[in-house]
């Protein structure tokens, strides 16, 4: 495949992820807040079968808190937090081999990182922080913690990064 076409099936790809996203977010009923249940946040784990995916997966953040969010506090705390966990990933991803324990990580870094969901909300909705950090740490360790099994198993019959 040359490089142009190449360029284009990652831009594709991308963009399907972001669309995902966005849609996953849309069905699930606690999608903002200080109680975020979003089922779109499996799809952070297709960045641990590829880096590749890391932009699909940010833009589909950045596009979800733009349309439905708190603003463009939402656009920059909820995308760097994205951000920082999926880059974490990634940069473990060529010293991390085993996928279970990248798939584990994964979920550490994603709900650490909720302090600055935490952060935004208590100055765009005036919550408290702490209570607010362990809701929204709590809500991403549950559904990180239920999907890594089943993005595990669908990379196994998909394989995520042979996509690219």
């Amino acid at each position: 495949m040359n490089k142009n076409k190449g360029n284009v099936k990652v831009l594709a790809i991308n963009a399907i992820v972001a669309a995902l996203y966005v849609a996953l977010s849309l069905i699930t009923p606690f999608s903002a807040g200080p109680i975020q249940f979003r089922i779109s946040e499996s799809l952070n784990h297709l960045v641990v079968f590829n880096r590749k995916y890391l932009w699909g997966v940010f833009l589909g953040v950045v596009i979800y808190n733009a349309l439905f969010g708190y603003g463009i506090m939402d656009v920059l705390f909820g995308g760097g937090q994205t951000l920082l966990a999926l880059t974490l990933t990634s940069f473990l991803q060529n010293k991390v081999k085993d996928e279970k324990v990248l798939l584990g990580l994964n979920i550490v870094f994603f709900t650490f990182s909720m302090f600055l969901i935490a952060v935004m909300l208590m100055f765009t909705a005036d919550l408290p922080f702490w209570p607010t950090y362990f809701t929204t740490g709590l809500s991403e360790l549950i559904i990180m913690s239920i999907s890594a099994p089943l993005m595990y198993w669908l990379n196994r019959n998909v394989n995520f990064s042979k996509q690219f």
